[in-house]
């Protein structure tokens, strides 16, 4: 709950100098009533005259004030109609003032001209009541007219004539107060003159006045500086707050000094850091769990990712090769550090390559590449260039294991298979109303696993589809391995296995490749000996090549069994 609000500060303020200038009317009122009735009349008459001048000259100036205010928030406001006229409705309250305290002043003179004062001062006298005539019907006319063109002009939003009435108005305005402070001014030194048979005391009541009024002033000045301190710092500590925020600095927090707008202000904004903080925690979270990019996504465009689209994106499938053989062999602990540091290592390139780590499913990784992830012209290039990567970084990970799991090696040659494969997919959240995941789904996810299983039939490491081939035949070296139909599917497709990056090959691996191809070529025309021979060419470059040794032994059965002159070279795949 606010105790003192700055409203209150600044009433306060505004109610004590009241208060000082009451005590000081009071206590001069006390003083003068002790002289004669020179001085009754000063008090009663001479003086609230003057006083009433002062208050119209003050009201005047206020209506100055409040005349800008009317066009400063016309300006920043056009549309604010309740506000505009309520500043209008002050200014013609104030107006009213003005006028009253005039005739006010004008009647206390009439009434001293009628209590038949000394000879020489009702000449005076009647000099000041037609001053303040001249005052009120003259110039104060010629100042509303003025201010009335003022306003119209404000209304059309004519700046030029805006800016010309205006310095009418001042002008006009300097006129009245400075007939004012004449009028004031002589009033003053007929008030001396009256005032000489008791200067004594009006020297008492001028130093107590003197005094009074400094002391308001002081007082006037203390407060304000105190609030307005206590209003500008704590703003200037929530201005750097803000824009430590905004520079992504969450730790800070601010200390609410006061329990005013501005300490309330202070506490909203020190909750609005922690949960801010406490936002970033859970993104960081995670982001270790989803990738980061499609929690950004999600946040972003939650709709989109709902409803899904289909997009053509690259997927790629990882898996160990003999994983089945080598868990059973570890023990818990030691399994968990050796899939921790296989999915680091491995989920490394993916990532440096813009894709997205869909799932670790097992001992596989799945992963995509695409929009709004991946530039779609780049999508195939990135992911064959993160399987390259990633069969470099195998080496590196078997020297690793056994150090990590304690032992001298691993019960068997630790190996990874890729697959990849570009198409047509669905990608969005899908799932049930409890629990969604941001996927991708299709028949080129299924292929891509397929391409990755079907490593183990033809000996190889990373296959890849026709389609990320066409799209990325400009940064890498590939060979054709095959046609196959894959479980599931009728339509034979070309399958080719990624070599290298462009221009990075081996003389023995360009021997492998062309070896390879008159091998595939004369397979396809059912010249088995042919083939035979081409593919033995390619052992020869690299020993040991997997492909070439599954055709040998193909061959070898196709020999003995000829498919027929209808056979298209496809290979039926008959596990997934």
């Amino acid at each position: 709950m606010i105790k003192f609000s700055i409203r209150n500060k600044i009433m306060g303020i505004a109610v004590t100098l009241i208060a000082l200038m009451v005590i000081t009317a009071i206590w001069t009122v006390v003083l003068v009533m002790q002289v004669g009735t020179r001085i009754e009349e000063f008090t009663y008459s001479y003086v609230p005259a003057y006083g009433d001048l002062a208050r119209a000259n003050i009201r005047s100036l206020e209506q100055g004030i409040t005349i800008r205010r009317i066009i400063i928030d016309r300006l920043q406001s056009p549309n604010d109609g309740s506000q505009q006229t309520a500043l209008r409705n002050s200014y013609d309250s104030l107006g009213g003032q003005v006028e009253l305290e005039i005739l006010a002043a004008r009647a206390l003179i009439q009434g001293l001209i009628a209590k038949g004062p000394a000879p020489g001062e009702v000449s005076t006298l009647s000099q000041f009541e037609s001053r303040i005539d001249a005052i009120n019907d003259d110039t104060r006319r010629r100042l509303d007219a003025e201010i009335k063109r003022l306003l119209v002009a404000l209304d059309g939003g004519d700046r030029k004539a805006l800016a010309g009435e205006m310095e009418r108005v001042d002008e006009l305005r300097d006129e009245l107060n400075r007939k004012l402070d004449g009028i004031r001014s002589d009033m003053l030194a007929l008030l001396r003159r009256d005032a000489n048979s008791t200067i004594g005391k009006q020297q008492q009541v001028m130093l107590i006045s003197i005094l009074l009024t400094v002391l308001a002033a002081i007082l006037g000045l203390v407060f304000a500086a105190l609030v307005s301190t206590g209003v500008t710092r704590p703003v200037r500590r929530l201005l750097e707050g803000a824009r430590a925020v905004e520079a992504g600095n969450l730790q800070g927090t601010i200390v609410a000094t006061s329990r005013d707008e501005i300490g309330h202000l202070t506490t909203a904004f020190n909750q609005m850091v922690e949960q801010l903080r406490l936002k970033e925690r859970l993104r960081e979270t995670f982001g270790k769990y989803v990738d980061p990019r499609v929690v950004e996504g999600l946040i972003a465009g939650p709709a989109l990712a709902a409803e899904g689209e289909r997009r053509v994106m690259t997927v790629l499938f990882c898996d160990v090769r003999g994983f089945s053989g080598t868990s059973e062999a570890m023990t818990p602990q030691g399994l968990v550090k050796v899939m921790n540091r296989y999915f680091s290592t491995m989920s490394a390139p993916i990532r440096a390559h813009q894709g997205v780590i869909d799932k670790y499913i097992g001992d596989a990784i799945m992963a995509y590449w695409g929009p709004p992830f991946a530039a779609a012209d780049d999508q195939a290039r990135l992911a064959s260039l993160a399987a390259l990567e990633m069969l470099q970084l195998v080496p590196q990970l078997r020297a690793e294991l056994p150090e990590l799991l304690g032992v001298r090696a691993l019960p068997n040659a630790f190996d990874i298979r890729i697959g990849i494969a570009t198409g047509e997919v669905l990608v969005g959240s899908i799932g049930s109303e409890l629990m969604m995941s941001y996927t991708v789904m299709g028949d080129t996810v299924n292929l891509a696993s397929r391409l990755e299983s079907a490593n183990k039939e033809y000996g190889g490491r990373i296959l890849v589809s026709e389609a990320t081939i066409a799209a990325t035949s400009d940064a890498i070296e590939a060979r054709e391995i095959d046609r196959i139909v894959t479980l599931g599917q009728t339509r034979p497709q070309a399958v080719f296995e990624i070599m290298g990056a462009k221009g990075e090959l081996t003389a023995a691996q360009l021997e492998l490749r062309a070896s390879y191809s008159e091998g595939l070529a004369a397979y396809r025309a059912q010249r088995w000996d042919e083939a035979r021979r081409s593919f033995e060419a390619a052992l020869v470059a690299m020993p040991g090549d997997g492909p070439s040794m599954t055709f040998i032994k193909r061959i070898e059965k196709m020999a003995a069994a000829p498919p027929g002159e209808g056979w298209d070279g496809a290979w039926h795949l008959e596990r997934k």
